[in-house]
């Protein structure tokens, strides 16, 4: 059972202030998962989580991460610059980018963040435009191919875009030295979201034995492994959530095992995750203000696909409770529909749930990564509001919803902005 770390008489309280929809995030435990992250990995002395920014951009939610000893992995200019206007400076950051325009790298180095370098050819396009390479960089590797745990096959990082393959790293390292580069780190996402506690284990492993043998043929060191993201949250109440502790023990096994006896244990560890940093601690909080009986019976409530997309656009499953009823029988079979123009407008589908009355708030669990930070605004749709309940149970609005002048703020050199309003 998935129990909502907000009550119906606070949301009442907050609705008081704030309309619904809205996301509602939970410092009491976004403080305590990251105590219990910076815990598990405390044997490395060197460790540190770069919370992955795209996840949630808040800046309220990044300056309690970043007061909770966290660093930021960003990849893109603008979260370079929020990132930096909220005082996470140099080795804070990670730059992790992709298909990166000339301008972005010159920001980054301007900043002196680490840059993760994701292909091969980054090497001279980054000279070329930057003019020389800092002190410290990080590349990405891929190992291709599919790649399994002992559950069996989890992804298939052959057909992924992102990294380098291993002649291309060892080259990429070795022409790095050569131009300059004086400390190297590793880093590689190979699976996403996963509900299980030997992914980082296992890919630390990868990982490890990959610096061993750099080491060995080329004489150059890893000074940090970048383990990048992938530990996953228990969407379904079924699942058996990750345990950070138990991960972090298992890298620290295969630590011990492979670089403690080549002389590497001074390795540090550095993660990059943003689903289990956040996820279980964001709600969306929305009403049930429509139902409709045609073949299926549907509740239509005032947040939509814009406020959360996953479901609409992978079919994720996100747990929903009627706040107020959750000891009631789940004795009704409901779709929860959006009111976008889009049959995929559906937060879930044919789901069991108590009877749902008109005026009813309804919890949607596990948005705090990837759920308003992916929000859009199709059909004209505005984005919510964003309310963070703090430790000592009063709340605040950390992101007020869009208006029209939001939305519409981009044709302001058009000269048709005031004749629209």
């Amino acid at each position: 059972m998935k129990t909502p770390f907000v009550t119906k008489e606070k949301i009442e309280e907050i609705t008081q202030q704030i309309p619904t929809p809205f996301n509602i995030y939970d410092e009491k435990g976004i403080r305590e998962n990251a105590r219990a992250v910076n815990k598990a990995f405390a044997w490395n002395k060197g460790f540190k989580e770069y919370f992955a920014v795209k996840a949630n951009p808040n800046p309220f939610i990044l300056k309690i991460l970043q007061e909770e000893n966290c660093g930021v992995d960003c990849a893109s200019y603008v979260e370079l610059a929020l990132s930096n206007e909220l005082g996470f400076k140099g080795n804070d950051i990670m730059f992790s980018s992709n298909d990166t325009p000339a301008s972005e790298f010159k920001y980054a180095d301007d900043l002196g963040v680490i840059v993760n370098l994701d292909d091969f050819t980054h090497i001279d396009f980054f000279e070329k435009t930057v003019g020389h390479f800092p002190k410290r960089m990080c590349c990405r590797f891929n190992p291709g191919g599919v790649y399994e745990l002992s559950n069996g096959i989890m992804d298939n990082p052959g057909d992924s875009k992102y990294g380098m393959t291993k002649e291309q790293i060892f080259k990429a390292y070795q022409i790095l030295r050569d131009k300059g580069v004086e400390e190297f780190g590793i880093h590689a996402f190979l699976v996403s979201n996963t509900v299980t506690n030997d992914y980082y284990p296992t890919l630390a492993k990868t990982l490890f034995e990959l610096i061993v043998e750099l080491k060995e043929e080329t004489g150059i060191s890893i000074s940090f492994v970048n383990l990048s993201g992938g530990v996953g949250i228990a969407y379904r109440p079924d699942q058996t959530p990750n345990d950070i502790a138990a991960i972090g023990a298992g890298v620290h096994k295969v630590f011990d095992e492979v670089l403690v006896p080549a002389g590497l244990g001074d390795v540090a560890i550095f993660t990059e995750m943003g689903r289990f940093m956040m996820g279980p601690y964001g709600g969306l909080v929305t009403k049930a203000i429509h139902e409709k009986h045609i073949y299926k019976e549907y509740i239509g409530v005032d947040a939509c696909a814009v406020d959360l997309m996953r479901p609409a656009v992978y079919g994720s499953y996100h747990h929903v409770t009627v706040l107020g009823k959750e000891d009631a029988p789940a004795d009704h079979v409901y779709d929860i529909t959006g009111s976008l123009c889009e049959n995929c407008d559906k937060f879930a589908v044919d789901r069991q749930l108590p009877k749902i009355d008109m005026g009813d708030y309804i919890f949607i669990h596990d948005t705090g990564a990837h759920g308003y930070s992916m929000g859009y605004n199709y059909n004209g749709k505005l984005k919510s509001a964003e309310v963070l309940l703090k430790e000592d149970g009063s709340f605040k609005l950390i992101r007020r919803p869009e208006t029209i002048k939001d939305y519409l703020s981009t044709f302001d050199n058009l000269g048709i902005v005031d004749n629209l309003l």
